[in-house]
């Protein structure tokens, strides 16, 4: 069984700068698979946040993350530059899942994919609820 390949640069509308640390290598000398996550998670929020879509203190709707994943394909470590490529793949009723490439700064290849999935819940009651529609606009943007 042949796996797809990973996304090009030229497949995502945002990209996020992110310098690695120190601590991010593990004892194999590259970065740790966890902190691929942690890229995700940041750049995602930080759209959502320079678009106006998320307000941590008192917005609502709220993104619990249901599910992630990610394909490595390079290694990337420490001291390197990466931006982190961002796309929506799908805009559900109250889900968005968002396509994410790692790729190191001035490279053209991905050193990885990933796959991160919000459910937006109302912030008090934590229940899944239709996106705003201008929620959706916004998303489609970068759909």
């Amino acid at each position: 069984m042949s796996r797809a390949p990973l996304l090009p640069r030229g497949a995502y509308w945002h990209f996020t700068p992110i310098s690695t640390r120190w601590h991010d290598n593990d004892v194999y000398g590259h970065v740790n698979n966890v902190v691929y996550y942690s890229w995700f998670d940041t750049a995602v929020n930080a759209w959502l946040i320079d678009v106006g879509l998320l307000d941590i203190e008192n917005g609502n709707p709220i993104g619990l993350v249901v599910e992630t994943g990610c394909r490595y394909a390079a290694p990337v470590e420490f001291p390197q530059k990466i931006e982190v490529g961002l796309k929506v793949a799908r805009i559900g009723t109250s889900s968005v899942t968002y396509v994410l490439g790692i790729f190191v700064e001035g490279r053209e290849e991905p050193a990885a994919e990933g796959r991160f999935t919000h459910v937006y819940v109302d912030r008090d009651s934590r229940r899944p609820i239709p996106l705003p529609n201008t929620w959706r606009a916004i998303l489609e943007t970068i759909a």
